[in-house]
């Protein structure tokens, strides 16, 4: 029937600097074929040098940021394209704007222990979030309502079991390239 849009999907891989937010991200995309999009990038550049001088961000800097997230998932939306975007979504309220894009949006907490999170931080090398501000983003993190659409994957797997798990729970097709 014409007229008809396919229904998109779209998924937030959410969680604290250190997470592993982007590489499951990018994992997800690569096996199923949807848009990938990092927030960071979204970031006007004073959030970014906040950031960089280890100073945390606070709600009235994320507010725009989130809502032109929200708007790049909105602009997927209307041309039936799918998205999974890497985010830190830490509260509620923060995943609130992000539903005013699709309304239909599935958040992929990745958790796990502090000290295998803060280790991981130690050792990365090319990121601006210093590992300073992770105990300001655990803070004030806000772990899936039970009306929340999602759910929450322990961080101590490794990404490709990750990707995985969200893609066989979500039930995600993944991509087929056609036969040469």
């Amino acid at each position: 029937m014409t007229g008809e849009r396919q229904r998109t999907r779209h998924i937030v891989v959410m969680g604290v600097s250190g997470a592993g937010k982007t590489t499951v991200a990018r994992r997800i995309s690569e096996l199923t074929g949807l848009r990938f999009a990092e927030a960071d990038e979204f970031h006007p550049e004073a959030n970014v040098a906040r950031m960089r001088a280890g100073i945390p961000l606070d709600d009235a800097d994320r507010w725009a940021w989130l809502r032109d997230l929200a708007a790049w998932m909105a602009a997927r939306h209307a041309e039936g394209v799918s998205t999974v975007l890497a985010c830190s979504a830490l509260k509620r309220s923060y995943r609130d704007v992000l539903r005013q894009g699709p309304q239909e949006v599935e958040f992929v907490l990745l958790d796990g222990p502090a000290a295998l999170i803060r280790d991981r931080l130690a050792r990365r090398t090319d990121h601006y979030m210093p590992p300073g501000l992770f105990d300001s983003q655990r803070a004030i993190l806000e772990h899936l309502g039970p009306e929340e659409s999602g759910m929450v994957l322990e961080v101590a797997l490794s990404p490709d079991e990750l990707a995985a798990a969200v893609t066989a729970r979500l039930g995600l097709p993944p991509v087929t390239h056609p036969a040469p």
